[in-house]
């Protein structure tokens, strides 16, 4: 029995044993190549927890429909390993996922301050180790457990997991299962060489840039002092922002608009532009009827916006900073869009590329960034392991670049509620908490009733 135990607010968590739980079948030792699109992400992690009251799932059963789900999701069992060109590439050799069960001791779950994430849930989401995904099951006092995960997001993106975790459960309850994904590169593979196709494109080259002719990095502020939050937004707030923001623009755009204008708030003296970046998904975009709809990887652009920090604070309008969200995200939602990016890796490799969102858009050290990803899709409601729905449950990205990040999502308790994850400066976080309508701090009341 392993034992190594972590302070979290309320109490300690030790971790009682650590195990890898394999696919239940066999697989013939094999690499699978990272897509184009998998080679822009730098090696990051993202967590992800759920919490469940008595009766929680437990962890004998949640291994045993892990080994049943991965035999479909064989390559989460396997490791990412470098080719002969030095770039990650999947080993699909069953290795396994590594499993951690860990008590909370006297804790009581509705103890947990689940708002501040850094007094300790932090320590229920897993490190991940030398595998693709981690798990860690926590038991609380009460009977009450936070399951939570970790992975590799050269692997797969937040709608690829929310397969797997889908499916997860699924198995878990004996139900039936979703179809099975599809590791297919060629739906995302580049097009014939030509001219045409690998030309300069003037939106990848705003949007992304080789690292070795990137301009360097601002200060990491943020990464250096960020702090983690999650709060809730009011269903009636996300339509006030929507109406505000004017005709024709969406929830999430009106979000973002909104959120661009506080960024520009919590700008120090020297900073004179704020850049905001926006996560956009592209299987709808590649394939409307539906083809793209199992696969499993990363189909993902970050395009931005940059505007003067004077600007955001005192002459526009939010409807007018709608207006700028909606036209950058507008031009690289596009099938023509990720094709060419998809072109672009290619002509590129085996050099690696960042997108320049990053770095505040233009690189320069004058410039403060925010990153937007909708987690919208995430399955909350469908992550049901047998013994009941999540009373909560979160994203966890505390990623160690030198932008802010935000990731809204829906409430558990399905009443059109935002659960809003945020890792940013604390004069963000400030500037967030200080507005009077929009970011609510996240009681216990509001999880637990």
């Amino acid at each position: 029995m392993v034992k190594e135990t972590t302070e979290a607010h309320g109490g300690e968590v030790t971790i009682m044993s650590a195990t890898t739980v394999a696919p239940a079948l066999p697989l013939q030792e094999h690499r699978l190549p990272l897509s184009n699109l998998d080679l822009l992400l730098p090696p990051i992690d993202v967590g992800v927890f759920f919490c469940y009251l008595h009766p929680a799932p437990t962890a004998a059963a949640l291994k045993e429909a892990l080994a049943k789900v991965l035999v479909a999701y064989y390559p989460l069992a396997g490791e990412v390993m470098a080719n002969g060109d030095g770039e990650p590439e999947l080993l699909c050799n069953c290795r396994g996922v590594d499993f951690t069960e860990a008590s909370a001791g006297d804790t009581e779950l509705r103890e947990l301050r689940l708002g501040i994430v850094d007094e300790g849930v932090d320590k229920l989401v897993p490190s991940k180790m030398a595998g693709v995904i981690s798990v860690q099951v926590t038991k609380f006092k009460c009977g009450g457990a936070v399951v939570g995960c970790t992975f590799d997001h050269r692997v797969c993106d937040a709608y690829s997991f929310n397969m797997f975790l889908v499916a997860w459960a699924a198995t878990s309850r004996g139900g039936s299962v979703p179809p099975a994904p599809t590791f297919r590169r060629s739906l995302v593979s580049p097009r014939d060489p030509s001219p045409r196709t690998y030309a300069t494109n003037a939106l990848i080259d705003r949007l992304f840039s080789p690292l070795s002719s990137a301009s360097p990095p601002p200060p990491a502020t943020v990464a250096a002092t960020a702090v983690n939050r999650i709060y809730r937004i009011a269903a009636a707030d996300v339509a006030a922002l929507q109406v505000t923001a004017g005709p024709g623009r969406t929830k999430l755009e009106a979000f973002t608009a909104h959120l661009w204008q506080l960024c520009s708030m919590s700008g120090s003296a020297h900073q004179r532009l704020c850049c905001m970046g926006m996560v956009v998904d592209g299987r709808a975009r590649m394939s409307p009827d539906g083809a793209m709809k199992a696969y499993f990887g990363n189909v993902l652009t970050i395009t931005y916006g940059v505007n003067s920090i004077d600007d955001l604070r005192r002459r526009m309008a939010l409807a007018d900073v709608a207006d700028d969200v909606h036209r950058w995200v507008r031009e690289a939602a596009t099938d023509e869009h990720f094709r060419g990016l998809i072109d672009w890796v290619e002509a590129l490799r085996p050099k690696p590329a960042a997108a320049r969102a990053y770095l505040g858009g233009t690189g320069g050290t004058k410039a403060t960034a925010c990153i937007v990803s909708s987690g919208m899709g995430f399955p909350v409601r469908e992550i049901n392991f047998g013994t009941g729905l999540p009373a909560f449950a979160s994203y966890h990205f505390p990623w160690p670049a030198g932008a802010a990040y935000v990731m809204p999502m829906p409430s558990a308790r399905d009443d059109g509620e935002w659960v809003v994850y945020v890792h940013a400066a604390p004069e963000l976080v400030k500037v967030m908490e200080e507005e009077p309508t929009v970011f609510k701090v996240l009681e216990n009341s509001y999880v637990f009733g």
